[in-house]
Formats: structure tokens, sequence, C-alpha cells
């Protein structure tokens, strides 16, 4: 039987959350979403004495892909995209000049992350679901009984659609058929802040339940 272990890495000047997803059994782990501080995601990888097989990355914004470049430099893994973010991912020197930013440009990725797969690590699979509304592209990790969601949803909020393809009503369309369709005990796992629970956000999230307006 798989089992699931996850190391939230809080990193850099936008707190983003990189995880950690690793089979215990087989020491297989995949990075999801390196931000800022390879350096600590590749200190936290040697730490506990994994094999890094792949970078997933939830979608292509510069907070949560900045620190690819240096940890592909550095093992060699695949990066997997939704290709519909394909044009912010090659845009990150663009994306830095908007917030002040320099970056190195990764590499191209090197798989297309396919709606309706199932992304494997060790005996760990996760089943994709696409997410747009933040960005194009943003996808969804579930599996295990977690959801990896990027900046999709968040413990009281959901993402911001005032980026480049951003667009309010789609964001809550795609939590509404994506994620409140999960069961209410799945963890939420998101690109910044604390997890949470699909059941306490139908219930609370001031956006969901009409409490508030998307902008």
């Amino acid at each position: 039987m798989a089992d699931l272990r996850v190391i939230c890495l809080v990193n850099g000047m936008f707190a983003e959350n990189c995880y950690v997803v690793a089979d215990v059994n087989s020491s297989r782990a995949v990075l999801i979403d390196p931000g800022e501080d390879a350096q600590l995601f590749l200190r936290t990888i040697d730490e506990e004495n994994l094999q890094l097989e792949a970078i997933w990355l939830t979608h292509a914004h510069i907070d949560h892909i900045m620190g690819v470049a240096d940890v592909v430099e550095a093992t060699g893994v695949d990066i997997y995209l939704h290709p519909a973010d394909r044009p912010l991912y090659d845009g990150i020197e663009q994306q830095g000049a908007w917030m002040g930013l320099r970056s190195s440009k990764p590499p191209p990725p090197d798989r297309d992350i396919v709606v309706g797969e199932t992304l494997s690590v060790g005996d760990l699979n996760f089943g994709v679901r696409l997410v747009p509304g933040h960005s194009p592209g943003s996808v969804a990790l579930v599996g295990h009984g977690v959801a990896f969601v990027g900046d999709a949803l968040f413990q009281g909020s959901v993402g911001r659609v005032d980026l480049p393809g951003g667009d309010g009503a789609t964001l809550l369309n795609s939590i509404e058929s994506e994620l409140l369709t999960l069961p209410d005990e799945t963890v939420v796992y998101s690109g910044h802040g604390a997890e949470t629970t699909i059941g306490v956000e139908r219930r609370t999230n001031p956006f969901l339940t009409g409490a508030a307006s998307i902008v």
C-alpha cells in the first residue's frame, strides 16, 4: 500500500508553498512548484534521503517556478507543465519585470500535463484536473485524500484574477466543478498559506458562499 508524505517548504518573498511529495516505501519523490529558494528544496531532498524524480507545476506564475532552473541543473529531473501555461512559463523574465524581480529562465518543460491523466511517483497516483481562472493552465493534482491546488483555492479565499490570463467567473466555475466535487475530508494544499479541507471551504469560504465577490 502506498504511504504518502508531504513536506511543505514555505519560501521566498511571496511565502510560496513548495511541496515535497514522497512515497515513503520507496523514498521516491517529486517537487510541486519549486519557488524561489532552490537550495532549501535541494537540501531537504538530501536530508530526507529522497530520490527526486520530477518537478510538477500547478501553474507557471513566477513565484512557483523561480527555482526550476537551479533544481534541474542540480538533478536533471523532468519538468511537467500544462501547455496552456507555457506562454507564462516562457515569459518569466517579463513576469519578473512586472514585479521588479530577476529570475533565471528555466529549461523547457519535458512533458505536457494532460487533463485526466495520472501522474505517479513510486506507488502514489494523482489525477489531473484543470482549474483555470487564476491562470489558463492551472491544474489540481488529486489523490490519496489530498489535493494540490496551486493558487486556485486558499483557506478562506481564492486565487487572484487580475494577472494576465486570469478570469473570475472561470475560476469560480473551476472550483465548483473540479474541487467542490471532492469529498469534504479532502486535504487542500494551496500555493500559499495553511492547509485546509474541501468541507471547511465549502461551508465557510466567503467567495464560495456568496458572502464576498471576486474582482
